[in-house]
């Protein structure tokens, strides 16, 4: 078959080129495989091996509560400061974890990459999954402590939940889609996911009151961070394990219109990331 025909032919696939994110359900068995590396290779040869998913966010909050709650004295503005500080510990280390590990996926399987060829979105894809699963023992601790504080069971919870995970998710495949395609031939995008992860903890409502935002920034600069994915999806999860514990503490304007433009924005991004991605998917092998 000459070169024209082949290109004409309704079954010829330009080398190096893939079906984007739907080329990833159809290839779930190689999905499997990667995320079976991520999460073996992620501890090995560490002594407490996944105990560490418990330790990095117990760390994280004792010091923010030490600071933020005893020494700025957050622990009396705020009712169950505890539960409302580690909820958004907990959403803001998924978002950290599933972006680090999404824009590091193409140049931590170089080796591979260079090799053979599969579609590459699995690689950023398994990572994400990887964050999901290591995200999963903290959710159950934030579960089991609310329990404890006297948290009740409600489907709005449970969906509130679900609706910032997803959030979370979406936003950082995206910017993960769109980092890890830039990072491979400029390393400098590894930079600037490290500047975005230096801000998230404080660009969202993890270590004070939305209420001190709303307060004090104009009506159109709150909006805006009303309308981040992450204040969103940081809000959601308040609603899911907080809210019941402290019903009279007050709650944000149009959450779930806030919550509807940031997963707007989400899905935005992750179309951007998806195109960007596509553009540069074929110089990945040579540039690795």
């Amino acid at each position: 078959m000459t070169y024209e025909a082949a290109r004409t032919d309704p079954e010829f696939d330009t080398p190096g080129k893939g079906q984007g994110l739907i080329g990833v359900f159809r290839n779930r068995y190689l999905l499997s495989l990667l995320q079976k590396k991520g999460r073996t290779t992620r501890y090995h040869g560490s002594v407490l091996g996944w105990v560490w998913s418990y330790v990095r966010p117990g760390a994280q909050f004792l010091m923010y509560y030490l600071v933020m709650g005893v020494i700025l004295d957050h622990n009396r503005e705020i009712q169950f400061f505890p539960v409302y500080l580690f909820a958004g510990i907990v959403a803001v280390n998924l978002f950290s974890e599933a972006l680090r590990n999404t824009t590091s996926a193409l140049t931590d399987n170089a080796s591979l990459i260079r090799k053979i060829y599969l579609p590459r979105e699995l690689f950023p894809v398994s990572a994400l999954g990887v964050a999901l699963v290591h995200f999963l023992p903290q959710a159950v601790l934030l579960f089991v402590v609310a329990l404890f504080c006297g948290w009740t069971f409600s489907w709005m919870g449970i969906l509130a939940f679900i609706i910032g995970m997803l959030l979370i998710l979406v936003f950082a495949l995206g910017l993960g889609l769109f980092f890890g395609a830039i990072n491979v031939g400029y390393r400098d995008a590894r930079n600037f996911v490290d500047l975005i992860l230096m801000f998230s903890t404080w660009a969202s409502p993890v270590l004070y009151a939305w209420t001190m935002v709303h307060e004090r920034a104009p009506l159109w600069l709150y909006n805006i961070y009303m309308s981040n994915p992450m204040t969103a999806a940081v809000e959601m999860f308040h609603t899911a394990f907080w809210l019941p514990l402290a019903p009279n503490s007050p709650r944000p304007e149009h959450l779930l219109v806030f919550a509807l433009i940031g997963g707007a924005i989400a899905i935005f991004t992750l179309i951007i990331g998806q195109l960007v991605f596509r553009k540069l998917e074929g110089t990945f092998a040579q540039n690795l």
